[in-house]
This record gives structure tokens, sequence and C-alpha cells, in this order.
């Protein structure tokens, strides 16, 4: 962002009296063109990524960290600017030639596990990544956009790099099932794997993201505020309390950041005080799950966990949290507790035992509760429902 602008936006937001400029800058879930403290990590990925430069495909890489470490950030970056140099697009992480070149072309793109549900949308995601044609989203088969992608590649000096994000986690597509997809086209595509850790039986070489230091951490927390929030709104030891709290994890600092600008904004306040940071990190689940587990599912899922936060459901049992949300909504409470025990199994709800004073052989009771940011979700879900409905509307 050039300086003037960077002006310019905090004397518009001054004047407004907002403590957000730009939501988008403090989001856990959106990524910078150029990741924060990351450099020898981008050098060592880049390394291993280094026979397309010499034109030939590099083996297989897996880009693995704990959880807030950046690994998405780190893939998403360099395949972005990989893209530019590569295709001579300025798309990110989709890109193309001209039409009708018949020269080598390297493409880098990435595939999101969290929302590849099938075969279909994983061709889907990677043609998008491939060609700057638009990909159908219905009215056509599996196996003709198999056949697409192999026409795509085709020619011997056509290759593409498919980063797996997140592949590692419950019920997403994992780096196996992404192999056996890409059969048809193995000679020119190489995996990389993107997530907490290697694939099972991995033999390929491995990038490890480490969690961010305390000093990094700051300077990440410091770039992100620097645009996406009014200034004055945020001081350097807040910042710095906050970096020590999040303990290495990018996604946890980032989420208590967004919810403290959330919480201040509600409150009509000129800045972030603490009350509103203390309130955002107790919000933020000791051992919970990034919130784009949570914004990565069905509309109608997003929906119930709308509902279920809401709700003062701490005490009350699973039917009865079902019934109440029911309520709300055109589901049945059948449909509800189903979509509930779902969620728990995927992790993004956790199940809690209630206490009972029935010493019987019934089954114990239990209640359920967010795994992940709530303030976070529920104001970046809430756009989206919001955004689909007007959609709809029109």
């Amino acid at each position: 962002m050039e300086l003037a602008e960077r002006i310019a936006r905090r004397r518009s937001s001054r004047q407004g009296g907002r403590v957000v400029v730009d939501r988008d800058h403090l989001s856990p879930v959106v990524h910078r063109p150029e990741p924060v403290g990351r450099g020898p990590v981008l050098e060592q990925l880049l390394d291993a990524l280094e026979p397309v430069f010499d034109g030939e495909l590099p083996p297989p890489v897996a880009v693995v960290g704990p959880p807030g470490s950046g690994t998405s950030a780190i893939v998403t970056a360099l395949f972005d600017a990989l893209n530019d140099q590569f295709s001579g697009s300025t798309r990110s992480i989709g890109t193309t030639t001209r039409a009708g070149s018949t020269g080598p072309v390297t493409w880098f793109g990435t595939v999101d596990g969290r929302r590849v549900g099938s075969p279909f949308s994983f061709y889907q995601a990677v043609l998008s990544a491939i060609s700057n044609e638009p990909v159908p989203e219905s009215g056509i088969g599996t196996d003709a956009l198999r056949k697409r992608l192999r026409d795509r590649l085709a020619r011997p000096n056509r290759r593409v790099i498919v980063a797996i994000d997140h592949h590692d986690e419950p019920e997403t597509l994992d780096a196996g099932r992404a192999r056996e997809l890409l059969a048809p086209v193995d000679e020119h595509v190489t995996i990389v794997p993107v997530g907490q850790r290697e694939p099972d039986d991995w033999k390929g070489t491995t990038v490890s993201v480490p969690a961010y230091r305390d000093h990094e951490l700051v300077d990440v927390i410091t770039d992100r505020a620097s645009t996406g929030l009014a200034a004055g709104t945020l001081d350097h030891d807040t910042v710095r309390d906050l970096a020590a709290w999040a303990d290495g994890n990018a996604h946890d600092a980032l989420a208590a950041l967004f919810g403290a600008a959330v919480l201040a904004s509600e409150a009509d306040a000129d800045r972030i005080e603490r009350n509103h940071l203390e309130a955002a990190r107790a919000d933020v689940p000791e051992t919970g799950v990034h919130v784009g587990r949570a914004l990565a599912l069905s509309e109608t899922r997003q929906q119930v966990l709308l509902s279920l936060i809401e709700l003062d459901a701490a005490d009350r049992p699973i039917r009865e949290i079902a019934t109440a949300i029911a309520g709300r909504s055109s589901l049945t409470a059948g449909t509800v507790k189903r979509f509930l025990y779902e969620l728990a199994d995927r992790g993004v709800i956790e199940r809690v035992p209630l206490s009972t004073s029935d010493r019987g052989s019934g089954r114990q009771p239990s209640t359920v509760r967010p795994l992940f940011p709530t303030v976070v979700f529920r104001s970046l879900a809430a756009t989206s429902v919001q955004s689909a409905d007007r959609n709809d509307s029109g």
C-alpha cells in the first residue's frame, strides 16, 4: 500500500470516529501478500522448488508447522509471486499464459482441502488455477472435468504445482486422495501437502515452519493493526502483551485483535480498551481450532452455529439446544441434533458431559461448546450469509 493511501485512510477514519479502517487487514482468514518474518522459510521452500527454474518438475515437498505458524500464508504468497513470474499474469493462484501460447508453462495452484468435498469440486479447483476460462459449477460431469484437465496438460512442457492445504484436518481432502485424482496427469504434477504434519508414509522433502517468536508476532500484529485500525486505537505495550499471550500462534493473536476491534466498535468506543481485549482473548479457546474451519462449512451449518452462539447453552443438554435452534430456523430438531453431533465429530464444537443427580444406567447427558473464536465467526459468517441473501433476493 502506498504511503499516501495509508495517510488518507487514517485521516478519513479519524474523521468518522471509527476504530476499524479495514477489517480484511485484521482478519485471521485473510493472508498478506508478503508474510511477515518468514523470509528463511520462503527461501527453504524456494530451494525445494528449485527445478522449476530449469524448466523441470520438482519432487514432492510438504510444508508443515504448528497451528498459527502461517503455513497457508507462506504457500499462498509464494505461489502468487511464482505465478506472476512464470505466467506473466497478475491473477493470484489461478493464472495462465495468453491464449494460444505454445511455450513452456508452469502453474502454481492451491486447493483448500476444507472446501473440496468431491472429485468434481477438486477438478474444478485445479482447473481454475490453470485456466483463464470459466470452469462450470454445474451441468457437466466429473469425467468431463477430468478430460479438460488432461487436455490442458497434454503438452509435455506444461506443468502444475498443486498445494493441498489443510490436508490433515478431519474430513478434508488428504494428499493420498489428491494423488489418486491426479493420476491421469501425474507426469505433469507435483503435490505440495500443507498442514500440521506430513502425510502418512511421506518420502518427499519437508519444509518445517516454526511457531512465531514473540518479537516476530509483535511485527505481525503491528503490520495488521497499522493498516486495519485507526491511529491511536492500540498501543505498543498492548501489542506486546497480546503477542506473549498468543504464544507463537498468529491465528489466536489475530482472532483476539479482530474480536477486540469488533467489541470496541459495537460499544461505540474510539479505541480498543483493556476490557475489549480481555473479552476477545477469553473468546479464543485455549485448545481450539482455526475459525476458517467453521467458515468453510455450508451456509446451513454456519446458521446452526450462529444460533448456538446466540443461545445460553452452557448447561443445556444437546436435545434442548437442538429444539431451541430448530425454533429459530426451518430445520427440524432432529436435523439440528444430527448437525451438532456431526460438527462435534469434526472437532468444530466439543461435547461436554453435564452433571446429573440421576445415578441410573442411562447415558449421561452432554452439552456442546464452540472450539473456534465466536466473535470473529459471528462477524465474518453474518457478513457472508447476508451477502448471499442479498444475491438471492436480487
